[in-house]
């Protein structure tokens, strides 16, 4: 039977960096604490005047096709995740392909292409679209370069200002992968919700309290209805669950909510008790209110057990280290997510060959979706092949006033003309405007 997964990633990340303790924090007048305990991250990630959802996007799927030494026609489909477009009706897909046959020396005429959005879900849902294509066996043999790409900037003043970031993660999806096979089990959460929206204009407009409410309630339903196909989950099948990555401080909420679904009827249940009791039922309780309050006040305690932090620490925590850098890049933060899982294993020296990874996806408005990843044999190779702490510590490190200034160079509604901080080098990189107004690119050499 063919696997069909994820053979390859590359990153891209925005080439400036701010600062969130040092620099951010003093100028909002705020303990540096507040983002890098409370928010849980250290820095953003923000593109240079040249870059944009385009040439990060290109400049990622171009390494991953150089390292794995494919041309135009081993690409049969394009598919770019993406909650940043600046068109209606011309894909930002055209536009990478454009990029690349800059590049190579033959074409992507032949490639279905296409822009899929869902807000930050729209990156794995690309990849589901890519894995059917596979699977029904349209793909002539080819493999699917799906690229999650977008620049997630907020309003000045806006709460979300501090979970800033950009970036593009490129990924082929493939017969017989080398990282990760992509499950055929898949469970949903979904409902019309208004949390997050950006009708006709730059920066959203966000409820935040409300989208994390949503966020644990699409996951949790996303997570039951995986169940039904996939069987009842244990704590200890799994031994990455990346999440969409927001912020590190959400995932938090989220993670502890999963543990005590998937160890509720376990023994893992049965030998807490000894320590903070059983889950609470709700057939016990009078009334609604009162049984939430008690599997609140049951949560809070479980957050603090030693099996519980010993389970987040090896299952979570490795997830959310680059994410700690750059900040929320909507469609390609969980993307993010499995990348920093994986390295830091890499990095530990573990054999993971054969282990699982349950991946929880999500998009305001509002779509979970919960799937299994199988680790491959070769996703060392592949992840080692990543080089992002190089390009994490190339990153020029912005002042406050230049970190205004390049916020208003990227906010489409003012006009800007702000110098690049960075010279481009081998990459490719936004070269003016055409006859129809559409953007232009050039790869630098």
């Amino acid at each position: 039977m063919t696997t069909v997964g994820i053979d390859a990633v590359e990153i891209h990340t925005g080439k400036l960096r701010l600062d969130l303790a040092e620099t951010f924090a003093p100028e909002m007048g705020d303990a540096p604490e507040k983002y890098t305990k409370g928010l849980g991250l250290h820095a953003s990630s923000f593109p240079d005047t040249y870059e944009d959802i385009v040439t990060m996007g290109a400049n990622a799927a171009h390494r991953l096709m150089k390292r794995k030494g494919l041309e135009p026609d081993d690409i049969g489909r394009i598919d770019v995740a993406t909650e940043s477009a600046f068109d209606h009706s011309k894909p930002v897909s055209t536009y990478i392909a454009g990029c690349l046959e800059q590049v190579f020396e033959s074409d992507f005429h032949h490639a279905n292409k296409g822009e899929r959005k869902f807000a930050c879900v729209a990156g794995t849902q690309s990849i589901d679209d890519a894995y059917n294509w596979i699977k029904a066996g349209r793909n002539r043999g080819r493999a699917a370069l799906v690229i999650a790409t977008d620049t997630a900037l907020y309003a000045r003043d806006d709460p979300g200002e501090a979970t800033q970031g950009a970036g593009a993660v490129a990924m082929l999806i493939d017969e017989d992968p080398n990282l990760v096979e992509l499950s055929t089990e898949q469970g949903y959460g979904s409902a019309d919700e208004t949390d997050f929206l950006k009708p006709q204009q730059q920066f959203p407009s966000v409820d935040g309290k409300r989208s994390v409410n949503v966020y644990l309630a699409r996951m949790r339903e996303a997570l039951i209805d995986y169940e039904r196909v996939g069987g009842k989950i244990h704590a200890d099948d799994f031994r990455l669950g990346p999440f969409h990555t927001p912020f590190p401080g959400m995932v938090r909420k989220a993670a502890v909510l999963a543990y005590r679904h998937i160890t509720r009827d376990t023994e893992i249940e049965e030998e807490l008790a000894e320590e903070i009791g059983r889950q609470p039922r709700s057939e016990a309780f009078d009334s609604d209110e009162a049984y939430l309050e008690a599997l609140s006040e049951y949560t809070d305690a479980l957050k603090e057990t030693e099996r519980y932090q010993a389970w987040y620490g090896r299952t979570i925590d490795p997830t959310l280290t680059l994410s700690r850098h750059v900040g929320n890049w909507y469609t390609g933060s969980v993307h993010v997510a499995r990348v920093s899982g994986l390295k830091a294993l890499a990095e530990a020296g573990e054999d993971a060959v054969g282990e699982r990874l349950l991946v929880g996806s999500y998009g305001s408005g509002a779509q979970a979706e919960i799937h299994v990843e199988t680790v491959q044999e070769d996703w060392r190779e592949e992840i080692e092949a990543i080089d992002i702490d190089e390009r994490l510590e190339s990153r020029y490190e912005l002042t406050f006033e230049e970190y205004e200034d390049v916020h208003d160079a990227h906010n489409f509604d003012e006009e800007s003309a702000v110098e690049e901080f960075t010279v481009p080098e081998a990459e490719f990189a936004f070269d003016g405007w055409g006859r129809m107004g559409e953007r232009k690119y050039r790869y630098v050499e």
